[in-house]
């Protein structure tokens, strides 16, 4: 089982399977909202234990379609957990168990500010890789 939680707690899930991937994007909307590094979930390995309720929901204008979830209460990036797809991505600082992926890609490199240094051997792109 592999837990998962915000900053503050309000938060709380549980995976009941490893994520099957793992991935850094880039591209400034993921920087900004903090969850650049981003694991891939099956939905029907989501658990709720408290506080869905206190999951907000960031929805962007078009052409981006991609909503951000937070911990309304001390913000904490969340990723796509509110998804209804079969799969989708959460950051992957809500994660408190250690689950052993390691980073897999790195997208839009291209937009990656000149501070940050990739330093692991995953493969680069400038545009989704998958």
């Amino acid at each position: 089982m592999i837990e998962g939680s915000c900053c503050c707690g309000a938060v709380r899930f549980q995976l009941t399977s490893e994520p099957t991937l793992m991935g850094t994007c880039h591209c400034s909307r993921c920087r900004k909202v903090g969850a650049s590094t981003i694991v891939f979930v099956k939905k029907e390995s989501l658990i709720w234990i408290e506080g869905k309720s206190h999951v907000g929901l960031y929805q962007p204008e078009p052409p981006y379609r991609y909503g951000r979830s937070f911990c309304r209460i001390c913000g904490t990036s969340l990723g796509e957990i509110l998804s209804e797809d079969t799969s989708f991505p959460i950051a992957a600082n809500a994660l408190d168990t250690d689950f052993g992926l390691k980073n897999q890609f790195h997208e839009f490199v291209a937009e990656k500010p000149g501070w940050y240094e990739i330093c692991d051997d995953a493969p680069q792109s400038d545009v989704h890789p998958l």
